[in-house]
C-alpha cells in the first residue's frame, strides 16, 4: 500500500509538468509572426515580402522604407493600407517602385538631403545607405573632424557621456586601475 501511496502523487505531478511546457510553447509559437511554409514572397526593389503583409506594414520590409513613407505611398497611390502585399498586380508593384524611387512630392521624407558630393536632395534603398555611410564616416576622418576623430577612436560622436556607458572590454578606462593597498599612518609616539 505505501508503494500505491508514493506512485500517485508522481503521477500527478508529470502531467503538471508537461501541462507547464505546453504553457510555454504556446506562449513562444504567439510571440513568432505566423509565416507559413508555402507563402508568396513579392520582390519590390530587390527585397522579398510576404504576401500575407499589408502594403502599409509590408513596404517597411525595405531598408530605407520608414512607416511614414509606407503611409505616404497608400495615400498618394490610393491604396487601402489593409491591402495584402499579394493582392496587387505587377502593374501596382511597378507603380510602388517608381513612386519610391521618385518621391516627387515630400522632399522632407528623402533620407539624403543636400549630399556633400551632388549637392542634391535624393533617397537611397538597400545597400546604398551603408555604403553612403561608411563613405561619410571616410570622409569625416581624412578630413579629421571632431566627428571623425571620435569615430576612429571609438567613442560615442554625438555628445554622450563615456564615464559609465560605452565600456568595452579590452579597452583602458580612465580612473579603473587597481587600488593598492597603503600602509596605514603609524601611531605617534608620545607620553
Amino acid at each position: 500500500m505505501a508503494e500505491k501511496e508514493i506512485k500517485q502523487p508522481k503521477e500527478q505531478k508529470k502531467p503538471q509538468v508537461e501541462k507547464g511546457k505546453m504553457e510555454k510553447q504556446e506562449k513562444e509559437a504567439k510571440k513568432r509572426p505566423v509565416e507559413e511554409e508555402g507563402e508568396i514572397l513579392i520582390r519590390i526593389l530587390g527585397y522579398d515580402i510576404p504576401g500575407s503583409r499589408n502594403i502599409y506594414a509590408g513596404l517597411t520590409r525595405i531598408k530605407g522604407v520608414s512607416w511614414n513613407i509606407s503611409n505616404a505611398v497608400c495615400i498618394k497611390l490610393k491604396y487601402p493600407r489593409t491591402k495584402k502585399i499579394s493582392e496587387l498586380t505587377t502593374e501596382d508593384i511597378i507603380k510602388i517602385e517608381e513612386f519610391l524611387k521618385v518621391m516627387p512630392v515630400f522632399p522632407f521624407l528623402k533620407n539624403r538631403r543636400f549630399d556633400i558630393e551632388t549637392g542634391q536632395t535624393e533617397h537611397i534603398f538597400g545597400s546604398d545607405i551603408d555604403m553612403k555611410r561608411e563613405f561619410d564616416i571616410k570622409r569625416l576622418k581624412e578630413i579629421k573632424s571632431y566627428k571623425g576623430i571620435r569615430h576612429a577612436l571609438g567613442q560615442p560622436v554625438r555628445g554622450q557621456s563615456t564615464r559609465s556607458h560605452f565600456r568595452k572590454k579590452g579597452r583602458v578606462i580612465a580612473g579603473a586601475t587597481k587600488k593598492t593597498k597603503t600602509a596605514a599612518p603609524a601611531a605617534p609616539k608620545g607620553k
